[in-house]
């Protein structure tokens, strides 16, 4: 590799978007009340999802991206992975009767507040199966002025 190569892949490097990511899992029982009474929800047909109207159990499967700023464990995953479970446990955060999208909205005001100025992506899903991912974006044009 030539010098003008070389340096083109070294800002390559310097410019790129670097994220960590970890995963854990969560029981909790959540409903979606509206489900046992909305028409379009409760149809009496193949597509009946009633039932979601009254608490039920799942295991959310969680992954979490954060930027990180260099390549040093800018942060550790397995103490990120610790905390942000411990977050459940111990008590911060509930899955209460939460949409995917409503968990995952508590969960970044936790992870805003501990590491800001970060972009920050979170996937939850039920029983790894059917879920939601989120990106909340630092960088975005119309977050300058913010």
């Amino acid at each position: 590799m030539n010098q003008d190569e070389r340096e083109k892949v070294n800002r390559i490097m310097d410019r790129a978007d670097r994220k960590i990511w970890v995963t854990f899992r969560k029981e909790g029982i959540h409903k979606y009340p509206a489900a046992a009474t909305d028409p379009a929800l409760a149809t009496g047909d193949e597509y009946d999802v009633s039932f979601l109207g009254v608490p039920h159990r799942h295991i959310f499967h969680f992954r979490v991206w954060i930027d990180v700023f260099h390549n040093d464990r800018d942060i550790e995953f397995i103490q990120f992975k610790r905390w942000l479970e411990n977050l459940y446990s111990g008590g911060t955060l509930v899955l209460n009767f939460k949409s995917c999208e409503m968990i995952s909205d508590d969960l970044y005001l936790q992870i805003a507040t501990r590491y800001p100025n970060r972009s920050v992506w979170i996937e939850v899903a039920e029983d790894g199966e059917n879920g939601a991912l989120i990106k909340y974006e630092t960088h975005l044009p119309q977050l300058i002025n913010v």
